[in-house]
Parts: structure tokens; sequence; C-alpha cells
């Protein structure tokens, strides 16, 4: 596949997104069976980081979760328990999301599978006429970025990335803020990572677990035979099914980075580091630094997986400015300082993925602009793509924002897309 299918227009169109999110859900508000009593009818699928989207869902007014749909039964069941105990209208569980695609009365879905997932399960969603939240990244590499955007677009869905920072009242202000020029001009971010992660072992191979359909949580991947320590979480760390730190933590915080910056996308980006800490099968870095050359301006992402760094007290994400600085917490918080260092103002409130969910509800009901638009999301996804691209190929990958293409690195290019089981490969 080329790495030119993310042109502009179908990867990303600022001036349209609002007035194109306002006008599908006129359109496209509600299924006729239940636009009568005004339910929004939506079914979950991945019940691990799913569960706060079940949880979520049931908070808010004429929602019902329809459907609670997860590969590994345990987990099913304990969906299914949860909805149960609080709603009246009844939930199913299953084990293939494309049994409730075909449910006429589906409103939409929220995807919280892993990441492979993320980019064939919204294709499918919307060519079924599902509205679509999808976690972070959204997209397992470069081309299934611009596939979900374009099915989006083509079906006329409203797709909103779970990069819930982007409807916390004061990250929103503090943007705001910086436009307005509170620290000048902003030249450049730093955002940090750090945690204790331990070692995720040599896996072994063993019989797949009796409540785990191994088959159908590869889905759209090329098989691979079971293993002891691969599931339910260190898929994180293998190219052939995550996008390690990067395309886990570094999507939130890059994607603060780029919103404040004000930029799109990079024109060089560099990214150093290694698996130093264990020797497993990790096969992502758990420390490293990736630089984002934006021409004006530039952004750094400070990793550190398995050492929490205590004693530096670190920062989210960092804006530095040519009157000051603006710093935001891992929460809804910010601080601005001036020139000299000094504390100017600092602002706090409690943080919550539930204004973000409810942004997307919104949206679908009344044309409330999604406040993480999926054509905007996946520049911000692009960001990490390209520096997992940087790091895999031991190079430095100039790129061409007004192609949407990488330039003169074959072996960086290579990367831009992957195989797929038969039968899986996303269709636009």
């Amino acid at each position: 596949m080329k790495n030119s299918i993310l042109n502009r227009r179908r990867f990303l169109q600022h001036s349209a997104a609002g007035v194109t999110a306002a006008a599908l859900a006129k359109r496209h508000s509600l299924h006729a069976a239940n636009k009568a009593a005004n339910k929004l009818r939506v079914g979950v699928i991945g019940l691990g980081r799913g569960m706060a989207h079940v949880k979520n869902y049931l908070k808010l007014s004429d929602v019902e979760v329809a459907y609670v749909c997860d590969v590994d039964d345990n987990r099913t069941a304990n969906g299914l328990s949860v909805v149960t105990k609080s709603q009246a209208a009844a939930c199913r569980g299953i084990t293939d999301l494309r049994r409730m695609l075909d449910d006429p009365h589906l409103d939409a879905i929220s995807i919280a599978a892993p990441n492979f997932w993320h980019a064939p399960a919204t294709i499918l969603g919307c060519q079924a006429g599902k509205h679509v939240y999808v976690e972070k990244p959204g997209s397992h590499n470069a081309a299934e970025a611009g596939l979900m955007v374009a099915a989006a677009r083509k079906h006329k869905r409203l797709v909103q990335m779970g990069n819930q920072r982007r409807s916390y009242p004061l990250i929103i202000e503090a943007i705001q803020r910086m436009r307005e020029g509170v620290i000048g001009r902003v030249l450049a971010s730093r955002s940090f990572y750090s945690s204790g992660r331990g070692s995720i072992g040599k896996g072994k191979p063993a019989p797949v677990p009796k409540h785990l359909n191994y088959d159908l949580w590869q889905g759209p991947a090329p098989e691979r035979p079971y293993k002891d320590n691969l599931i339910p979480y260190n898929w994180h760390w293998h190219w052939h099914y995550g996008g390690g730190e990067m395309a886990n933590n570094g999507v939130h915080a890059l994607d603060l980075a780029r919103w404040g910056l004000d930029v799109d996308l990079p024109q060089r980006v560099t990214y150093g580091g290694g698996r130093y800490h264990f020797d497993d099968d990790q096969e992502s870095p758990d420390t490293g630094t990736a630089l984002f050359d934006f021409g004006n301006c530039t952004a750094i992402w400070d990793q550190s997986s398995c050492l929490r760094r205590k004693h530096e007290a670190l920062p989210f994400v960092v804006f530095y400015g040519n009157n000051g600085t603006l710093t935001m917490t891992t929460g809804n918080k910010y601080i601005i300082h001036d020139l000299a260092g000094k504390e100017v103002e600092t602002k706090s409130a409690p943080a919550s993925d539930f204004l973000h969910f409810t942004n997307f509800v919104n949206a679908i009901r009344n044309g409330e602009k999604l406040n993480a638009e999926i054509g905007d999301g996946q520049v911000s996804t692009l960001l990490c793509h390209l520096a997992n691209m940087a790091w895999r190929s031991g190079s430095t990958v100039d790129f061409d924002p007004a192609k949407r293409s990488i330039v003169d690195n074959p072996a960086a290019a290579k990367l831009w897309a992957r195989e797929y089981r038969p039968g899986w490969e996303p269709q636009v």
C-alpha cells in the first residue's frame, strides 16, 4: 500500500471538521426506532479499558448499553453483570463484534480492543452505519490512519478518538490562553512519561485458555502461536500487535503538544533509545527520546517506562514561549511561569473521562462539535507512527507534510502498512 494514501483531503480537514460533525449529526442523529424515546444505544468492544466506557455511558441520560463484547468470556460476563445491575433495558453479551453491527437499532459502537483492532473495527462500524468512539491510538500503522478517516468521511459517520484531555475544561482554557499570547510565541514543547513497569518475561507456548477465543482475538493480525505472556496487556510491546510506549502513552502527550504548538505534521522525526532494563520478549524501547521538527517549532517526548524518576517531579507537557512557560500535569491542571521562573498562576480541577463521552453523545444527538474528531486525532497518532518507524529503521525520518509521505527512506517506508489475515483486509 502506498504511503501517499494519507493525502490531505482524506486525512485532515481542519476547517471543515466542526461543520461536518454538526451536519452529519443532524442528518444521522438516531435510528428511527429510538427517536421517539430519544434513546441512544451503544455497544462496547473490549472489556478491560472498555469497562470505563461502560460505566461512563451508564451515567448518561437516555443512553443504553445494548451490547458488551469481548473475546474473553470472563470479561464479557463481568461486563454484562455490571450493565444489568445498572439499567432496565436488555443488554447482550457477545464474542464477535460483527454480530452487533447487524443490529439496525444500534446507534454507536465504542472500541477499547487492542490497537490492531482499532481501525478495522472502526471501518466495519462506519460501513454498518454506526457512529464510533475509538480509543487511542486509533490505528496500528500509518496506512490504517488514512483508511479509518476515509471510512468516516465516505459513510458520513461521527468518529471520536479517545484522547480525553481534549475535553478537559482547564486544558481547553490553557490552549486558548496560549493562542491569546499568555506566554508569548510558543516555540517548543517537552513531554515526559515515567513508570515502573517490570519485565514481561519470556513467553512459552501454552494451551489457549478455555475462556479465550484466541482466533478472534487475533482478528486482522496474521496468525501467531499463543504464548503465556501476551494477553491481556503485553501485546502492547510487540510490533505485530501494538506500538510500544509511544502509541500507548506518547499519543496522549504528543496530542497535547501538537495542539498547544498549533501545528499539523512534522518535517523530520528522530527517536533514540532502547530496551535497556530487562532481557525479555519486549520489542519496543523502555527508554528513549523522540524529537519532532515542525520547521518553526519542535516537540520532544522523553520516556522512562521502567524507572519512575521520582526525584525529578516530571510534568506531563511543558510549553516554552518567548515570554514564559505553561505546564500541564497529567490531570486537569495548568501552571504558568514567567521568564524568571516565578509561578504566575495555577488552575486545577478534577479530571474525568465523562466529559469526553458526553461530548460524543451530544455530537450524535444535537450536532455538538466533536472535541477529538478522528481526522485530527489521527494526525497526532501519525506522529507516533513516524517515531516508531524512525526507531525501528534506525534512521531519521524526513517527511513531506503536504504529500503525507516519507522522503527517500525505503527502510522506514516499508513500515507504513502491515499484512492482514486473509479476509480481514480493511476496505473503504
